[in-house]
């Protein structure tokens, strides 16, 4: 074989191996990736039935249901227009999970219109809210204009 041609075989190799390699981190990513909906987009229908997606929103106050001999938890989930979707999930909800706070729950929707829940996240304090749940919120929702000083 001449130099050109190892050259050239070097060359085409290194192109495949960047390529598998690249294959395989996208094909690893991918599962790592879930699109945010809301509970509106629930009832709308957007929402895919069977395929694992995120649902956030305020949890219901009241909605909260343990049951007596399972892990089991069922709660409403509702969005600024009091759209609401229930989840349950069989996994130990976080510590700081209450009624009227945000979460975002990863699992799927099943026909019956009910999102079962593999994780539970929790809002972790008094401003945090995630970059995409503000993103759907400003799109959906007008702002609140403010009260002049002095109208009553």
């Amino acid at each position: 074989m001449k130099a050109r041609q190892k050259r050239l075989i070097f060359v085409l190799l290194g192109i495949v191996a960047v390529m598998g390699a690249s294959f395989l981190i996208n094909k690893a990513m991918q599962g790592n990736f879930y699109k945010l909906y809301t509970p509106k987009a629930v009832l709308v229908g957007e929402v895919p039935i069977g395929q694992v997606v995120r649902i956030g929103g305020l949890v219901k106050k009241g909605s909260l249901k343990r049951s007596d001999t399972k892990l089991e938890a069922r709660f409403i989930v509702l969005d600024r227009n009091k759209n609401e979707v229930t989840i349950v999930t069989n996994k130990i909800l976080p510590d700081l999970f209450k009624e009227g706070k945000s979460q975002v729950a990863r699992g799927i929707l099943k026909e019956d219109g009910i999102f079962y829940a593999e994780e539970v996240l929790a809002k972790h304090d008094a401003n945090y809210m995630p970059a995409e749940v503000k993103d759907i919120l400003k799109k959906e929702h007008t702002p609140i204009t403010k009260v002049k000083e002095g109208a009553k």
